[in-house]
This record gives C-alpha cells, sequence and structure tokens, in this order.
C-alpha cells in the first residue's frame, strides 16, 4: 500500500510541475513531437492509482527517454527526459529462505 500511495503521489505532483511548467500538451501531438524529434517510442505503459495514464518513450537506436503522465480527460505531461535507455528483462530475485 505504501509503494501504491508513494507512486501515485509522486506521479500527482509530477504532473502538477509540468502543467505549472508549460511543459504538456494533447497526447497525439506529444507522440508525433517524441517521434519526430527524438525518434522515440512508447516501450512501455501503466495506470496509476489516481487513474492517471504513465508512459515511458524511448529511442532504441539514440537512448533518448521521456516519461510522460496523462491525467483523465486532461493534456500529456512531460515529466522525465534522459539518455542511456536500456531494455531489461530481469528474472525475479531468488526469494526462497536460503537462497
Amino acid at each position: 500500500m505504501f509503494k501504491t500511495l508513494t507512486l501515485a503521489t509522486i506521479t500527482a505532483l509530477a504532473a502538477q510541475t509540468a502543467s505549472a511548467q508549460g511543459n504538456c500538451a494533447d497526447h497525439d501531438r506529444v507522440v508525433e513531437r517524441l517521434a519526430a524529434g527524438y525518434g522515440e517510442t512508447r516501450q512501455s505503459i501503466g495506470l496509476g492509482a489516481d487513474n492517471t495514464v504513465v508512459e515511458v518513450f524511448a529511442s532504441l537506436d539514440t537512448g533518448t527517454w521521456t516519461i510522460t503522465v496523462t491525467r483523465p480527460g486532461g493534456p500529456t505531461c512531460l515529466v522525465a527526459s534522459g539518455g542511456a535507455f536500456q531494455v531489461l528483462a530481469e528474472g525475479l530475485p531468488n526469494t526462497d529462505p536460503g537462497a
């Protein structure tokens, strides 16, 4: 529960901060700009506890990445970006006693 509450709080604060800074636009426009400007495509998507949609866009060629948050019925806001994106397929750690 704490993890869900923390993620929801962080997501809400990030969306408010991005909105206040003017880093928000219609979802289709954001997707088009990320593709045209950075070669980024959606790599993952999730639904926050407050029904926000969190997406990670990245370019597998250049390694740039962007995280967006879309509130229900609202604009899509950029909340973080960076470089050195990698695709990982890690297995769960062994949690057996004595492991």
